[in-house]
């Protein structure tokens, strides 16, 4: 899969993917990641891609004719069919389900904006989607665009050890993860759970599912709200919800 990413700060793109499994995956060719500066689209000798807002107000915009050249040439790179995609506060949750889909895609455009945002006629003519992972403000879309490629890269064919790893996740089925032990069996008074102990893999199925289940509806009850559960899961859910009033009344 292709990515290119038009940012003014390509080597901080580059640095990050050198590592872990993005970089890995980039090193067996699943992966391929470019980047366009914007700058390289200036005319001017200060290189200059951003400007005063019409209308007034704090901040600077990102002019429209670098942007859009930059876009234009990342999107020659990248196979047909690859959206281009802005990383924007403005944009659709980021979620697992949209990784799953952006994974089936033979690439994608990311373009990370910075300070107020990009002039809005690059977005008409040059977005296809918008994207935010999360309600908060950063400085850039850099960060948010190697959150996404991390997302989603762990998602192709062979990116990770354990092909298992990739289903076997948080959110992968609508719920947060279940605990995780490792030896020594104690630490500092604390025991790994018997049932994992034991090698019954139907047990162990089942305290997972029931861990995951009372970890989402603790922490993340949105998530249940929003997806549902299948019958097996709803059944351990009550099961917990009945062993936890039965602690408070105890």
């Amino acid at each position: 899969m292709r990515f290119e990413v038009v940012t003014l700060f390509p080597e901080l793109i580059q640095s990050a993917l050198k590592v872990g499994v993005l970089g890995r995956a980039i090193e067996r060719g699943i992966v391929n990641v470019g980047c366009e500066d914007p700058r390289a689209h200036t005319r001017d000798v200060h290189r200059t891609v951003d400007d005063r807002p019409y209308g007034g107000g704090p901040g600077m915009v990102l002019k429209p004719e670098p942007m859009s050249k930059a876009i234009d040439v990342a999107t020659g790179r990248v196979p047909e069919g690859s959206p281009r995609v802005y990383l924007s506060a403005q944009g659709a949750p980021f979620t697992q389900a949209m990784a799953q889909e952006f994974s089936t895609l033979p690439g994608m455009v990311l373009v990370a904006g910075r300070y107020e945002g990009l002039d809005e006629r690059v977005i008409e003519s040059r977005i296809d989607r918008e994207v935010s992972i999360g309600d908060y403000v950063l400085s850039g879309g850099e960060f948010p665009a190697l959150c996404l490629i991390d997302a989603v890269a762990r998602l192709l064919p062979g990116v990770l050890g354990d092909e298992r790893s990739s289903v076997e996740e948080s959110f992968d089925e609508g719920l947060l993860d279940w605990p995780h032990y490792t030896r020594p069996v104690e630490f500092e008074g604390r025991t790994v759970p018997e049932v994992l102990q034991g090698g019954h893999h139907a047990d162990i199925q089942r305290w997972r599912l029931k861990q995951a289940v009372a970890r989402t509806w603790l922490r993340r009850p949105d998530l249940i709200a929003k997806g549902g559960l299948p019958a097996d899961a709803a059944k351990l859910l009550d099961e917990f919800l009945a062993e936890r009033e039965g602690d408070e009344h105890g």
